[in-house]
């Protein structure tokens, strides 16, 4: 199998690979040796454990999973030329990985949390010579679209890096409601868990104005909720959600 080196261990780096594991050697690259050893445990394969005080990026591929605002600092740590760096950093300019780390090609991807369940929806974008490449490798977590400019991932990252924990906070809501009127907490998220699964599901080949029209009757149950969420300005918030995810990746 191949190598894939990690350079970075939170929690996006584990995310995938516990999707690669099976598919690729893995090594990983930090700070501290307890914290890779913990890395390995949770992942639930051997991994090559590297300091970054101690490592030669040439000619490897690399997954770049460290914080946007510490790229100055680690590409001064590391050396040699890496083959290729795939990115997964928010906000970071393909310009900006070049700069630091002078790598012979750089492709963004802004894979999200689904990854561990091989279920992440991945945008990629950069080098066009390493776009195969590049699906193949996230592909192994999920599905991937490939975009044709920095500003699209920007977008993309605002709907689909974030978008896990905005549906968290929606699914959340909606099983705290059941509770408030008097459904058991457990029954409430085996429900929930259920809504979701079935969504995803019926999504794939529905609009989601005609999902709604479907469920919604006049006078209905449906139609009353809907009305509150309305009120509540639930559309809106979600538009402005992501204005604000993107525009903060841009600041980053």
């Amino acid at each position: 199998m191949k190598t894939l080196t990690f350079i970075g261990n939170g929690n996006m780096a584990l995310s995938i690979a516990k999707g690669l594991k099976h598919s690729y050697n893995i090594e990983v690259v930090g700070r501290d040796l307890q914290k890779l050893d913990a890395f390995e445990k949770e992942l639930g394969v051997s991994v090559a454990k590297h300091l970054l005080s101690r490592f030669d990026m040439s000619d490897k591929t690399l997954l770049l999973c460290v914080k946007p605002s510490n790229v100055e600092e680690i590409s001064k740590i590391l050396s040699g030329r890496a083959r290729v760096i795939f990115s997964v950093l928010a906000g970071t300019s393909i310009e900006k990985i070049r700069k630091h780390f002078n790598p012979q090609a750089v492709v963004r991807a802004m894979p999200n949390l689904a990854a561990s369940v091989g279920k992440s929806i991945t945008t990629l974008t950069g080098d066009i010579a390493f776009k195969e490449e590049a699906q193949t490798l996230l592909g192994s977590v999920g599905s991937t679209l490939w975009l044709q400019s920095e500003k699209e991932i920007d977008i993309a990252t605002a709907l689909a890096g974030s978008g896990p924990a905005y549906l968290a906070l929606i699914a959340e809501a909606l099983a705290d409601g059941a509770v408030k009127q008097g459904l058991k907490r457990e029954d409430a998220m085996v429900l929930t868990r259920g809504l979701f699964n079935g969504f995803a599901e019926l999504i794939q080949n529905i609009h989601p104005a005609l999902l709604k029209d479907g469920v919604m009757s006049p006078g209905g149950t449906t139609a009353a909720g809907y009305a509150a969420l309305e009120d509540g300005n639930v559309r809106s918030a979600c538009i402005n959600a992501i204005e604000k995810a993107y525009k903060k990746a841009t600041e980053l």
